[in-house]
């Protein structure tokens, strides 16, 4: 049977063709593979931080009376700006002066009776020289007019706490600020040093309270040190602020105070950051963006975001190498600066990243490179573009 020949034959002739001529198809594996590589970035890179913020008096005050009293007169109003010495309410002082009165009649009374105690003892201390009373008598007395003198003094005290009760029945603002509308109204009874009439704050300056992690804390410390101790004040640092409807406050701020702990819950560090506000356009309570710039790292070395894969918990990158193949390299990362990732290890500064055309990690593949910069991939840090531009005009 010559039917397994012919099959063969068959076979062979879709295969290699019956005429004995060998063709070997090209693996697809062995064609370039078309990619987009930038450059590795090495420049002084500047950090940014934004952090969500609220803003709070920067001094906040209960006003309580002195006394208790019904308050009988307010020369105020709520949320009406006010200033250090300035009358607010009037307690009713009826039963104060009355004090006064009963503590001038005792007073009056008692500094008498020490008069009279004295004529006496002067009589005395002259019968005394002619032995006409005994000495027990004259010692009663001086006795005597000891006591009175006392007397007199704790009168006068009593006078002295009266007059003082009589004159804080009117209240004075404790400092300047503003008022809260939380004022109470006429009739209210206050009781002495627990009711609170107002609430007054200083708004200008103002505080704005965020929530720093540690290493951010570490980076802006150390920024705030770095410029004090060079005699610059803080021209580098600086301190914005946008408000919730996207608008940026016209006035830089500063950092104020540091609190003395991380959170124990959190591991986060609160920080105030201090801000003029002279129009009064921040109120306590309101919720702003914190956005701290300046600070730089020197030397960083950056690749951009869409050039990182994961793979098992590892972040690794693609290179082109000089021989247009491709290298994998795993690499360990710092700080993200907008559409780049600072790189601790795993590259060098002439190193050329894949960044978009290749996915698949492997060793050797060939490669067709395009070299592209950052104005090409639209790849950009804050708050300026231009360095990327530069560094890599620099480099070719």
């Amino acid at each position: 049977m010559k039917i397994l020949p012919a099959i063969i034959c068959a076979a062979t002739l879709l295969l290699a063709g019956c005429g004995g001529e060998d063709t070997q198809e090209q693996a697809p594996e062995d064609f370039p593979t078309k990619v987009k590589a930038i450059k590795v970035l090495v420049t002084d890179a500047p950090i940014n931080f934004s952090y969500s913020g609220q803003v709070v008096d920067r001094d906040e005050m209960k006003v309580q009376s002195k006394v208790t009293g019904s308050v009988v007169e307010k020369y105020v109003k709520g949320g009406q700006d006010v200033v250090e010495g300035q009358m607010l309410f009037k307690i009713d002082d009826r039963q104060y002066q009355s004090a006064v009165l009963q503590a001038e009649a005792n007073l009056a009374k008692s500094k008498t009776t020490l008069a009279r105690e004295r004529v006496d003892l002067q009589r005395d201390e002259e019968l005394w020289q002619s032995s006409a009373i005994s000495e027990q008598k004259l010692v009663n007395q001086r006795a005597a007019v000891k006591a009175q003198e006392s007397e007199v003094a704790a009168n006068e005290a009593i006078l002295q706490k009266a007059k003082e009760d009589l004159a804080d029945t009117i209240v004075y603002a404790p400092m300047s600020g503003r008022l809260g509308i939380d004022d109470v109204p006429v009739g209210t009874l206050a009781n002495a040093g627990s009711t609170p009439l107002a609430t007054i704050g200083v708004v200008d300056p103002v505080y704005v309270q965020f929530a720093v992690s540690e290493q951010e804390y570490l980076r802006l410390f150390r920024g705030q040190r770095e410029d004090e101790r060079s005699g610059r004040g803080q021209p580098d640092l600086k301190i914005a602020l946008t408000l919730a409807d996207g608008s940026s406050y016209p006035y830089n701020g500063q950092f104020a105070e540091y609190d003395r702990t991380l959170g124990n819950e959190t591991g986060t560090l609160t920080v105030r950051t201090i801000f003029r506000n002279p129009e009064g356009l921040l109120v306590p309570g309101m919720y702003a963006r914190v956005e701290a710039s300046g600070l730089k790292i020197p030397g960083a070395m950056l690749v951009p975001e869409r050039a990182l894969q994961q793979l098992l918990g590892e972040t690794l990158v693609i290179v082109a190498r000089s021989d247009n193949t491709s290298a994998v390299r795993k690499i360990t990362l710092g700080e993200k600066i907008g559409s780049y990732y600072v790189v601790k290890s795993g590259l060098k500064a002439d190193d050329w990243v894949v960044v978009e055309g290749l996915t698949n990690l492997r060793d050797g593949m060939p490669l067709e490179v395009t070299q592209v910069t950052a104005k090409d991939m639209d790849f950009s840090f804050n708050p300026s573009e231009k360095v990327f531009d530069v560094q890599q005009n620099a480099a070719k």
